[in-house]
């Protein structure tokens, strides 16, 4: 059987972490000279090395990955979408150019700092599903069925997110923490237990509110979410 013969000058891997690996072999078994070639590939959390295979054949080599969210039957948009890219200077400037061409735009990063980067991509976007999944099933305790809640949800989402974009974290932050309204958060903290999962994550969310926005009455909300620290509710 024929092997397919590789002409591009330019070869981007957008496959998931583990098949990267796998993916780098057979391009090497393609092409065995790659001088005069940039490889990339599309990781979040790993860095240009996993493309020494064909950087030892002559490629420049660099990791290019959009901090944008990709969904089976979704296709969006990349215009204003960041891309992280670091590498070999010529492999860079290279992704630079197909970057802009993709009305995106690229910003450096440290090899060493992609799983953190990785990390916040995460919180932004699939454990915001979490925490949207979760607010479902709060929202089941109170007699709403989950696809009422996303429905109900979407404008106080759409809102917040606004409000962040606009003006920042600080000021886009409201509720009973920021009022300090400690008896509300002990009947939350009554309320959460029974809904498997939510009692962590409200107490992990509020501290983390403590910690970094503006909340009056910190003591007493301290001391609120302490308490509702005690025996999990049994979940059916």
């Amino acid at each position: 059987m024929r092997r397919p013969e590789l002409t591009a000058n330019l070869v981007w891997v957008c496959v998931p972490d583990r098949a990267i690996a796998q993916q780098v072999r057979e391009l090497a078994k393609v092409l065995p000279d790659w001088k005069g070639r940039v490889a990339a590939h599309s990781s979040g959390a790993l860095d240009h090395r996993q493309l020494d295979a064909l950087r030892r054949r002559g490629a420049k080599t660099a990791s290019a990955h959009p901090l944008m969210t990709f969904v089976p039957g979704v296709k969006p948009s990349l215009q204003g979408v960041s891309f992280a890219v670091e590498g070999d200077a010529t492999a860079v400037r290279v992704m630079r150019g197909v970057i802009k061409t993709l009305g995106a735009e690229a910003f450096p990063i440290e090899r060493r700092q992609k799983p953190a980067y990785h990390a916040w991509g995460t919180f932004a976007s699939p454990l915001l599903i979490a925490l949207l999944v979760l607010s479902e099933r709060v929202a089941k305790a109170s007699g709403v069925r989950p696809a009422t809640a996303r429905r109900r949800m979407l404008p106080i989402l759409r809102q917040t997110l606004e409000n962040y974009g606009k003006h920042g974290a600080a000021r886009a932050f409201s509720g009973p923490l920021i009022r300090g309204d400690a008896e509300t958060v002990r009947k939350h903290q009554r309320v959460v237990k029974q809904v498997k999962g939510a009692q962590d994550a409200y107490h992990a969310l509020a501290q983390a509110a403590l910690r970094y926005l503006p909340v009056r009455n910190r003591r007493e909300l301290e001391a609120a979410l302490k308490s509702g620290l005690g025996p999990r509710v049994p979940h059916s």
